[in-house]
């Protein structure tokens, strides 16, 4: 009955209370000055430099909006127009308590010093209203005004999350942000939970979009109303969005940059696109949810050319060839303002099965160095000889397997004869490898660092994986065992992300995977329902999402394959040869010498 009878007082004071006689870009266009430290151009803001901003700034200090989320590119100038903005408005015309949740407090401090503290300086309205002096009660994270006060939080602090009321939440770059802070949770909904007692309150989440299906502005945004923003073609006028697959260029020559309308079919320039967007708007798929979203690209941006975005496209694809996704990621995220789809999809086994080819030889000449890996199995080694070329296209050479009792001397000396095989490509050079990794777990541990000891300048290598997101693919080795034998811990799951994008190359150059045919050198079908034997897929542990590798078929456990490969990928990125052609056919690729050794603390003379 008492909450009943408060929404209803707020609904009254909701009619009878006047409207707002400004707006949030109202009041930046009369009063905001941009500081140098933090702009291309001091001096007084004006929203007519990026139209896109003024709808968001307005739907920020409308009373009828209680939440505002924007999920953008990352130059649209964000921070300036949604947050700093908002903080001088809420200061001078409607002081409140505020609150600025940053990643971390670090970043948290630095915005403090960075942004803040000059706009406070430089905007006239806002000089003098916080007293820095030292019994004020300000800090670096905490400032006192007339009426109000704002305090920078970490999202990564459960104490500073709850500490206090406040009736403006500006949430910047929450995609950063853990999935708890401590053992408390979600820190957006801890941060939130401090607006309860105000009926005008407004939270406003802002951010550039991570993964999808673990991006948290992603989530906001679906809730919202869903806001495009639109700009109208220069020669029939249709509004439409600004999407990537209509840009037009010459990869060749990039000085003329164009845009093709979706509706007419006409064919505009840059500057004749920009123009227009004076006219633009934002063109919402809920128009009545009550929270608003906005949506933007780059190519919507005024702080940008279109050439950057278009650079930066051609990087990152030339780089997705070679199997480096990251690149192609980020702008995704940062420039069309996008989700990454990453959902974890599985190998087709048939499709590499197909792959196959004819080598009709022992070695194709394209390949330039060989590396090795094996796995320790109770009973058997398993190993896999890997050729790799220029852009590190790769050739799988030799799948063998050793059977024996690994407890006796010699089986471990026939290991040792395979490894020292000298093979021979289509041309007539001789190549050995040049590095290999071999897996110490499993039940022989100590055999492998006995075996390993002595081979070091060999570089052959005892390895051991570890698992989980962000850990290095390779780390500097050590010799903390009983053999004193330097180790080198190996990333699996940034490895096998590595080898899935590679596997995922279907034309043959940098990053391919060629497999032969000859049935003798041991591509069997055996070997690649082991090479498809797992798939990524997302999991939850604490309120934590991830991506992990699993087994797709819990029957089958044979993931050999699969982990030889990447273990040879490994020993590549540990010898670290120059991949290019050698001048001569009749020139074997050179290991690397002593010096990139020492870089690496690997003392190649044992």
């Amino acid at each position: 009955m008492k909450k009943h009878t408060l929404n209803l007082f707020r609904k009254i004071f909701e009619v009878l209370k006047p409207p707002p006689d400004i707006s949030l870009s109202q009041w930046a266009d009369s009063f905001r000055k941009l500081s140098m430290e933090s702009s291309a151009e001091p001096g007084q803001w004006r929203t007519t430099r990026a139209p896109y901003q003024r709808e968001i700034m307005d739907a920020i200090s409308d009373v009828t909006v209680n939440k505002v989320v924007v999920m953008s590119a990352a130059q649209i100038g964000k921070t300036d127009a949604f947050i700093l903005n908002a903080i001088g408005y809420y200061m001078h015309y409607d002081p409140s308590p505020i609150m600025v949740l940053q990643p971390t407090i670090t970043m948290g401090e630095t915005f403090s010093k960075d942004r803040l503290v000059p706009m406070l300086r430089d905007t006239p309205v806002l000089q003098g209203k916080v007293n820095e002096g030292k019994r004020s009660g300000c800090t670096i994270l905490h400032k006192i005004f007339p009426g109000g006060h704002i305090t920078i939080v970490g999202s990564n602090s459960p104490q500073s999350l709850a500490s206090r009321p406040i009736r403006i939440l500006l949430a910047d770059e929450i995609d950063r942000y853990p999935a708890t802070a401590g053992n408390e949770g979600d820190p957006l909904i801890l941060a939130a939970k401090r607006q309860t007692t105000f009926w005008n309150k407004c939270e406003v989440d802002i951010s550039t979009p991570t993964i999808s299906g673990l991006s948290r502005i992603e989530v906001e945004y679906k809730h919202s109303s869903k806001g495009e923003w639109n700009v109208p073609c220069p020669q029939c006028g249709h509004l439409q969005p600004l999407i990537w697959g209509n840009l037009i260029y010459d990869t060749e020559n990039l000085d003329n940059i164009e845009y093709v309308c979706e509706s007419c079919g006409a064919i505009s320039s840059e500057i004749e696109w920009k123009e227009q967007f004076a006219k633009g708007k934002y063109i919402h798929e809920y128009p009545d949810c009550k929270i608003k979203g906005y949506h933007l690209n780059s190519l919507a941006s005024t702080f940008v050319e279109w050439r950057e975005i278009v650079e930066k496209f051609i990087t990152a694809n030339e780089e997705k060839k070679k199997g480096n996704i990251e690149l192609l990621k980020a702008w995704t995220n940062t420039e069309m303002g996008q989700c990454w789809e990453e959902i974890g999809e599985q190998l087709p086994e048939d499709d590499l099965k197909n792959r196959r080819e004819m080598y009709n030889c022992e070695v194709p000449n394209s390949v330039l160095c060989l590396t090795a890996a094996v796995d320790v199995q109770d009973d058997r080694f398993e190993i896999e000889v890997v050729g790799w070329g220029v852009g590190k296209e790769n050739w799988g050479i030799r799948y063998s397997k050793i059977y024996g009792d690994l407890k006796q001397e010699f089986i471990w000396k026939e290991l040792d004869a395979h490894l020292s095989q000298v093979f021979t490509r289509a041309d007539g050079v001789s190549l050995r490898i040049i590095c290999t990794c071999i897996d110490s777990g499993g039940h022989f541990t100590d055999e492998v660092y006995k075996f390993c000891k002595t081979k070091v300048a060999r570089r052959i290598f005892p390895i051991k994986g570890k698992g989980g997101a962000g850990i290095p693919y390779i780390s500097k080795p050590t010799k903390n065992n009983r053999q004193n034998t330097p180790l080198f811990t190996i990333g699996v799951d940034t490895g096998k992300s590595l080898l899935y994008e590679r596997l995922k190359v279907e034309t043959a150059g940098p990053g391919y995977c060629h497999f032969p045919a000859e049935l003798e050198k041991g591509y069997d079908d055996t070997y690649f329902k082991g090479l498809t034997s797992e798939k990524q897929i997302i999991k939850y542990k604490d309120g934590k999402t991830f991506f992990a590798w699993v087994l797709k078929d819990s029957t089958y456990k044979r993931n050999e394959p699969w982990d030889l490969r990447n273990y040879a990928t490994a020993a590549l990125e540990i010898a670290n040869p120059v991949l290019k052609k050698p001048e001569s056919d009749k020139t074997t690729i050179k290991q690397p010498k002593g010096r990139r050794q020492r870089q690496r603390g690997i003392n190649a003379g044992g």
